[in-house]
């Protein structure tokens, strides 16, 4: 398996391993185990470790934690822009650049979950370049997402580390950035989002 071949099965891997395993996602289990494969180790083992993790639990348990971990506590938002932006009228800018992004790649973006969302952004990985982009320019959000996965002890931090193996390293502008947003966190200024919404990419369908 060649580079892009492999990097995007890594992506669209990592995608169904971070939405919320619900029957769809549940029944693709055994396809993604067997595409692991043919991945390196440094990206097929974490993303392993996710896929375990769900096969082995019990489904109403498994969606109940998900529910927990990532709709309820914002320091795992799986929403790249949040972590740099805040709730600021600067996030509606970085969105207007994913929404580009997804346009550039003759995708569209329809109502509902807004195209920063990291499944909906490596789903677009697989199919673009775009998505690869996306995901450099943020890398600062990948990386505080893993850190706050860490701290709550949750396997999801593989997934979002197995993305990291596929990046550049990250920049000193950008761990010195990390470090101050660890310590500070998001920005804060509430406004609303509209008219973003939710990330069609017709490879990863509907997002929760």
């Amino acid at each position: 398996m060649n580079e892009p071949t492999w990097r995007a099965v890594a992506a669209r891997a990592a995608s169904l391993l971070l939405r919320y395993p619900d029957g769809e996602v549940m029944a693709a289990l055994p396809v993604l185990r067997a595409a692991l494969d043919g991945l390196p180790a440094a990206v097929a083992g974490p993303l392993g470790e996710v896929v375990a993790y769900r096969e082995g639990t019990e489904p109403g348990r498994l969606r109940s934690a998900y529910v927990e971990l990532f709709d309820f506590r914002r320091r795992c938002c799986l929403h790249l822009t949040y972590y740099t932006c805040g709730d600021t009228r600067k996030r509606g800018e970085a969105l207007v650049g994913f929404t580009a992004a997804y346009k550039g790649a003759g995708l569209e973006v329809v109502d509902g979950e807004l195209p920063d969302f990291l499944p909906a952004v490596l789903d677009l990985a697989a199919a673009h370049d775009g998505g690869w982009r996306l995901l450099r320019d943020n890398r600062i959000g990948l990386d505080l997402l893993v850190e706050a996965l860490a701290r709550d002890g949750s396997v999801y931090r593989q997934a979002v580390a197995a993305v990291r193996e596929m990046l550049p390293p990250a920049a000193p502008a950008d761990l010195a950035a990390v470090a101050r947003l660890a310590r500070t966190g998001p920005p804060v200024e509430q406004v609303g989002l509209e008219p973003f919404g939710v990330v069609d990419t017709t490879v990863g369908g509907t997002y929760r």
